[in-house]
C-alpha cells in the first residue's frame, strides 16, 4: 500500500479523511487490510513483548478474548514458525463451536489464501504450510498425555471441570526452542488462575467488557451488561476481577463455578420439579423481593436450578408468576413459605388457581440449620445450575450465618430441601407419602412415593 494504515493515529483522523484513504485501496489491498490483525487489534490484543511462557488474557465478557486467541494462533503459524499446536476448550463442543467455527474463531479470521483445512472427525486443522493443530476437550485430560506441541491455546481455563487437563497440556508443551501457550478466560477464583497470575513466566493482560463496547451489539449490552452490572458477579464477568470468598459464607465461588453447566444440552429428564416461593411481607418501593425459583430432581439423582424469576411483585403478581412457571415447567407442586403471611400465602395462590398443588412450609428450624444440608449437596457436587443466575449466586456467596437470609437463597433452600433433603429422609425412615400434583391435562393426578 502506498500509505501506511498501520499507524495508531489512523483512528484519530477525521472521518472524511479515513474514508478517503480507504476508498483509494485496490481490491487486493482492501482484502489484505480486512485480515490485517495489526491494524484492527487494540494494543493489548497484540502478541506481548518479552520472554513469557504463558500469556494469560484475563478479561470480561465481550472483550475480544476469542478473536485474540484465534489471531495469536494465526500469527504463531504465519509469522513465528510454530507448527504443532494443541487447542483445548472446556468441552468438545466449545472447541468446535467457539474456537474453530465461531464468528471469531480460527476459520472465520483466516484469510482465504491461508485458511486451514478442518477435519472434525480427526479433530485436526491443517494449514497450507503443513502446520497442524489438534483439538482437545478439558473433560478428557487423558487424551492430552501423548500429543506434544510447541504452541497451545487454552480457552476458558477457569471453566474447565477437570484441572488435570491443564497439567497434561503443560507436560506436552515441550517441542521447539520456545514453546508458549495463550490462555483466554473470564476469571474465576480457581487455584490454577491464582497460580498463573503469580507465576514469573506469565504475562497477564487484563481488560473489561467496556474496553470493547463500541464493537458490541446493542442486544449484548441489554442482555449481558445490564444483567450483571452492579452485582458482585458482574465484577467477575464484566470487570474481570478475581472474586474472593466472603469469610464465613456457606457457599463459595468454587462451589458455584463447579455447579454451572457449560452445556445445557446435558440436562437429563426430571423426576420431579417444584416452584419455590419466598413471598415478601409488603409491596412497596422499599420492600424485599419475592424469591421464586424453579428446581428439579433429575433422573440422574442430581438437583438442578432451572429458573430464577424473583423480583418485586404484588401478592397477586407473585402468585400468578409462580403459577405460570408451575404450568410452564409441568411442576409437581408449589412450595411457599408461610412464616410471614400465614394462611394468606396459600389463599393467594388458590384464589388465582384452585387446582394447583400447593405445600406451605414453616421455618421451625434456624436458617443456618436449614441451609447446611443444601450447602452439603453443593459440596458433594450434586447440584447443577442450568444457566447463570447472578443475583442468586451473589446472595449465596455473600450470606453468612447470623445475617438476614435473602429471598432467592430462602427459595432455593426450600426447593432443594423438598426435592432432595426430605426425600432422602423419607427413604431413610421408610415412610411412604401420597402427594397430590397439579393437572397436566385438566384433571388432578396423584403420585405415590415409596422408599428406593
Amino acid at each position: 500500500m502506498n500509505e501506511s494504515y498501520h499507524i495508531s493515529g489512523f483512528r484519530s483522523l477525521p472521518l472524511d479523511e479515513r474514508r478517503r484513504r480507504l476508498a483509494r485501496l485496490s481490491t487486493d489491498e482492501a482484502a489484505f487490510l480486512e485480515y490485517d490483525w495489526d491494524f484492527w487489534a487494540r494494543p493489548e490484543q497484540r502478541w506481548p513483548a518479552g520472554l513469557w511462557r504463558i500469556w494469560l488474557v484475563l478479561t470480561g465478557r465481550g472483550w475480544g478474548k476469542t478473536r485474540t486467541g484465534a489471531e495469536t494462533i494465526r500469527e504463531a503459524i504465519e509469522k513465528r514458525g510454530y507448527g504443532r499446536i494443541n487447542l483445548v476448550g472446556a468441552t468438545a463442543s466449545a472447541v468446535r463451536d467457539v474456537m474453530i467455527e465461531g464468528e471469531s474463531g480460527i476459520l472465520a479470521i483466516s484469510p482465504p489464501w491461508n485458511r486451514p483445512k478442518y477435519e472434525p472427525s480427526k479433530r485436526r486443522l491443517t494449514w497450507p504450510n503443513g502446520a497442524v493443530a489438534l483439538c482437545f476437550s478439558a473433560d478428557e485430560p487423558d487424551r492430552l498425555r501423548g500429543p506434544q506441541c510447541d504452541f497451545a491455546w487454552c480457552d476458558e481455563l477457569a471453566a474447565c471441570r477437570r484441572p488435570d487437563a491443564w497439567n497434561q497440556l503443560m507436560f506436552g508443551l515441550r517441542l521447539g526452542r520456545d514453546p508458549r501457550v495463550i490462555v483466554t478466560t473470564t476469571p474465576k477464583p480457581t487455584q490454577i488462575i491464582r497460580e498463573l497470575v503469580k507465576a514469573e513466566t506469565t504475562h497477564v493482560t487484563r481488560g473489561t467488557t467496556y474496553d470493547n463496547r463500541d464493537n458490541l451489539a446493542g442486544a449484548f449490552i441489554d442482555q449481558i451488561i445490564r444483567k450483571y452490572e452492579g452485582t458482585r458477579l458482574g465484577r467477575q464477568e464484566l470487570l474481570a476481577e478475581i472474586l474472593e470468598d466472603t469469610p464465613g459464607a456457606l457457599w463459595t465461588w468454587e462451589m458455584i463455578g463447579a455447579a454451572r453447566l457449560p452445556d445445557l444440552t446435558e440436562l437429563p429428564a426430571m423426576k420431579r420439579i417444584v416452584v419455590a416461593v419466598d413471598p415478601a411481607v409488603s409491596n412497596t418501593e422499599t420492600s424485599d423481593e419475592t424469591g421464586i425459583l424453579v428446581c428439579g430432581l433429575g433422573e440422574d439423582g442430581r438437583g438442578y436450578v432451572l429458573c430464577d424469576a424473583s423480583g418485586k411483585y404484588s401478592p397477586d403478581g407473585w402468585a400468578r408468576r409462580a403459577l405460570g412457571l408451575y404450568y410452564e415447567y409441568r411442576a409437581d407442586r408449589i412450595i411457599a413459605e408461610r412464616n410471614n403471611g400465614g394462611d394468606m400465602v396459600e389463599n393467594v395462590i388458590r384464589t388465582a388457581d384452585a387446582s394447583a398443588s400447593v405445600k406451605t412450609v414453616w421455618a421451625s428450624r434456624g436458617k443456618t440449620t436449614r441451609a447446611e444440608p443444601v450447602t452439603a449437596l453443593y459440596e458433594q457436587g450434586r447440584i447443577s445450575h442450568a444457566g447463570e443466575f447472578p443475583e442468586l449466586e451473589d446472595q449465596l456467596t455473600g450470606w453468612t450465618p447470623g445475617m438476614k437470609s435473602p429471598d432467592r437463597l430462602d427459595a432455593l433452600v426450600w426447593a432443594l430441601t423438598e426435592l432432595m433433603v426430605e426425600e432422602e429422609e423419607k427413604v431413610y425412615t421408610g415412610r411412604i407419602t401420597v402427594i397430590r400434583v397439579g393437572p397436566y391435562n385438566g384433571s388432578p393426578q396423584w403420585k405415590r412415593f415409596r422408599p428406593l
